[in-house]
C-alpha cells in the first residue's frame, strides 16, 4: 500500500492503459471489465473481463500501446449457476485450475496479508473469510439479514482489507462500512446518506482501497466518479471523473473498480467504456 499524501492531486485528464477500443473479444479490447488488480511490482494488471468471460494480464506502459495476455478463462461462457470460487496458476506453461469453495455467490474477493481469503457472499448479505486449505468460514461482515443497520449489509460487492484485518465493504445502501476485526456491527466511514450525488452521498458505490492513514477512495458507480474520504469525514472530494457520464479524458461512465501503484497514480476500470485509465499524481 503506498503512502498516499493526505493532499494528494491527480491530473484531471486519464491516460487509457488498457483497452479502450470499444467493446469487443480482441487482444486490445475489453467488454464489460469490472475488476483488477497489480502483480507484486506493480508493473501488471489482471482485469477481470466479464463479458468476455476472461482474466486478462496487461503491461502497464508509458512510451508504448499495449495488449493484453488472456491467462485465465477465455473459452466462452462457463455456467453461472456453478457458483465457484476458481483458483488459476500462473506458472509458465501451466493453465491448471483448482476449485476451492463450491455453493457460493460470490460478488467480489480480496485476501489479507496473511493470505486468508475473504469473499463478499452477495445473495447472503454477508462477508466471509475462510483459512487457506479449510472450507470452514467466519462471518466477518454481516450475516444478520438484508439491510441497512450498522449490523446488516444490503448486497455486499466489493471489499478491502487493512494491515489490521479491519474489513471494508460496499452495499447497496450507498455506503462503506469498515468491520473490525471480530466487530459485529460495522462503522459508516463513507457514504451512507441516501442514494445521491452530494458530497456526503454515494449511488451504488463499487471498488474501494483504503491508504495507510485509513483514507477511503471509492469507486462511485452511477456519479461516475471517484471519491476520497479521510478518516473521520462526514463527507468527500471528487478526485477524478465526476464531469457528467461521458468518454472523455476527463469523464468516467460507470467507474467499479480502483487502485493505486506504488508511485500513487490511481487507475479507474470503467465498465460501460471498456477501459482501464490512469490519473497520475501531480
Amino acid at each position: 500500500i503506498p503512502n498516499i499524501p493526505a493532499n494528494a492531486r491527480w491530473v484531471h485528464n486519464g491516460l487509457t492503459v488498457a483497452g479502450g477500443n470499444k467493446n469487443g473479444n480482441a487482444t486490445h479490447q475489453l467488454n464489460d471489465p469490472l475488476g483488477f488488480d497489480f502483480d507484486d511490482n506493480g508493473q501488471t494488471m489482471f482485469i477481470a473481463d466479464h463479458n468476455n468471460h476472461r482474466i486478462v494480464q496487461w503491461k502497464v506502459s508509458d512510451t508504448t500501446i499495449t495488449i493484453g495476455q488472456v491467462v485465465a478463462g477465455g473459452n466462452g461462457q462457463g455456467n453461472r449457476l456453478n457458483q465457484l470460487v476458481v483458483q488459476w496458476s500462473l506458472r509458465q506453461g501451466t493453465t491448471q485450475s483448482e476449485v476451492i469453495l463450491d455453493n457460493i455467490d460470490c460478488a467480489t474477493l480480496t485476501m489479507d496479508d496473511q493470505r486468508r481469503l475473504y469473499v463478499s457472499v452477495w445473495d447472503k448479505h454477508e462477508v466471509r473469510r475462510y483459512e487457506i486449505g479449510d472450507k470452514k468460514r467466519t462471518v466477518v461482515a454481516g450475516g444478520y439479514g438484508r439491510g441497512a443497520a450498522l449490523n446488516q449489509l444490503n448486497g455486499p460487492y466489493y471489499l478491502f482489507v487493512d494491515q489490521e484485518q479491519a474489513v471494508y465493504v460496499s452495499d447497496d445502501s450507498h455506503r462503506v462500512t469498515k468491520w473490525n476485526n471480530g466487530a459485529k456491527e460495522g462503522i459508516i466511514v463513507a457514504g451512507g446518506q441516501g442514494y445521491g450525488d452530494a458530497l456526503t452521498q454515494l449511488s451504488h458505490p463499487k471498488g474501494i482501497f483504503v491508504d495507510r492513514l485509513g483514507t477511503v477512495y471509492v469507486a462511485d458507480e452511477l456519479n461516475h466518479r471517484v471519491m476520497r474520504w479521510p478518516k473521520g469525514a462526514t463527507r468527500g472530494t471528487v478526485i477524478a471523473g465526476g464531469n457528467g457520464v461521458g468518454q472523455g479524458a476527463n469523464q468516467l461512465s460507470r467507474p467499479f473498480d480502483l487502485s493505486f501503484d506504488r508511485h500513487s497514480n490511481l487507475y479507474v476500470v470503467e465498465r460501460e467504456n471498456h477501459r482501464v485509465q490512469r490519473f497520475s499524481i501531480v
